[in-house]
């Protein structure tokens, strides 16, 4: 067998173990070209090592940690570790965030060594509207990408043009996380938000919410006013890229969300298979 054949046998082979090995929804998940990771702000209720077997047990992909989990500031031997349980409990790290950007570059510079020691693709950030000339020289240093937040009425990413305006003179890779469940508390359908964000859409919050007004709160997926299915047919439609952050985050119950959060994931499936 030369090495090319040996290489692919050994990954189809390497795919079809992991299949048998996973939980039946993770399996599927993978044969809808989708990975369902999960915010771990969903699971605070927990220590680090608690929330990520959680996270394993209910079938997640990925996960996207904050700084209540991982600090930025972590050692090496501390990212080492982390990174060690995560990939022991077959899972990856997709992201790392909400994270403040400023115009304090040598901060700024602190945080993308964070990511490359991680070994993320992406920075979901709240960057204030002077870092960007900073920005701008890191994403192409270190090609890993900044995702803007958006956190709803009254902050500066309120809407999805807001964010779009931004970041439309600098580098491709400087585009948006765009949380579901905040743009409905905005008003803006996810659908809606998901088109108009095509080619700088790098991550998803994936939250539903009770009303489409600033005071609401948090649902079941499915159960407000989040087209789940359509989510997953328009991040297609759009070429949502293979290594994009998918990120349930349900912000309800936190010391025991288990069995909403099981909840929400059997939706996401039924929808990822669906768009697939």
């Amino acid at each position: 067998m030369n090495v090319s054949n040996r290489r692919n046998f050994l990954a189809a082979s390497s795919t079809l173990f992991a299949g048998a090995c996973l939980p039946g929804a993770v399996f599927a998940a993978k044969q809808t070209g989708f990975k369902l990771g999960i915010q771990l702000y969903s699971l605070r209720g927990y220590d680090a090592d608690d929330a990520l077997k959680h996270a394993a047990s209910l079938g997640f992909e990925q996960v996207e940690f904050y700084s209540g989990m991982l600090a930025t500031t972590a050692s090496m031997d501390e990212i080492t570790a982390i990174k060690k349980k995560v990939a022991d409990l077959g899972m990856s790290i997709s992201a790392h965030g909400v994270n403040r950007f400023t115009k304090d570059a040598a901060a700024n510079r602190q945080l993308f060594e964070f990511a490359k020691a991680l070994g993320i693709p992406t920075i979901t950030a709240d960057p204030a509207p002077d870092s960007f000339d900073s920005l701008n020289g890191l994403v192409k240093e270190f090609d890993i990408r900044v995702a803007i937040h958006n956190h709803g009425p009254r902050h500066r990413y309120n809407k999805a043009v807001d964010v779009l305006t931004a970041i439309d003179k600098y580098d491709e890779r400087i585009g948006a996380c765009a949380d579901l469940g905040h743009y409905i508390r905005s008003g803006q359908g996810a659908t809606e938000v998901i088109r108009l964000l095509k080619g700088r859409l790098y991550g998803i919050h994936l939250k539903d919410f009770a009303e489409m007004q600033d005071k609401t709160h948090g649902v079941i997926l499915g159960k407000g006013h989040l087209d789940v299915e359509g989510v997953f047919r328009g991040l297609k439609a759009v070429g949502f890229p293979d290594n994009g952050a998918i990120s349930l985050e349900y912000e309800e119950n936190p010391s025991d969300p288990i069995e909403d959060i099981r909840q929400c994931v059997a939706v996401a499936r039924k929808a990822m298979k669906a768009a697939a």
